[in-house]
């Protein structure tokens, strides 16, 4: 049976939830007792929810029980679609324009033929200070895998 509320309609439900409640990303990840961009990423409709930390976010943020039920749900992945009109995520698109060929040339000259996996995935962001202003630190941490013939 198909959740009556949406992952889409979750994630906006949350979003709302969460700032009324006066809960950071934060909170709610330590709450669940997992990693801040695993959290943000599930409620955001991109990981399926285990039914336990559902319940808890549920109780937390005082969501009804098909927003619950819809967190739990497996998500399609599918592209950006209209995020990439998105400042922050448009930027990430364009390092990666201009990185990407590099980043993939260093990946190959270091582990051979490849690739980073984002299923088997971390993801940190920290701020760190900087006499010219603070800088954002992200570090993608993926499971190399090879090509096998």
């Amino acid at each position: 049976m198909e959740p009556f509320v949406t992952k889409s309609e979750a994630a906006q439900i949350v979003k709302v939830a969460r700032t009324r409640a006066g809960l950071t990303w934060a909170a709610l990840a330590e709450a669940i007792d997992r990693p801040a961009p695993w959290t943000v990423s599930a409620l955001l409709g991109q990981h399926p929810v285990p039914k336990a930390e559902a319940e808890k976010v549920g109780d937390l943020l005082g969501l009804d029980a098909e927003v619950v039920e819809a967190l739990q749900a497996q998500p399609t992945r599918a592209g950006i679609g209209d995020d990439l009109d998105d400042p922050t995520i448009y930027r990430f698109h364009e390092a990666l324009a201009v990185y990407g060929p590099a980043i993939k040339e260093l990946i190959h000259e270091e582990f051979g033929d490849g690739i980073m996996s984002a299923i088997n995935f971390k993801l940190d962001v920290q701020r760190r200070p900087d006499p010219d202003g603070d800088r954002v630190v992200v570090t993608f941490d993926g499971k190399f895998l090879d090509y096998r013939w």
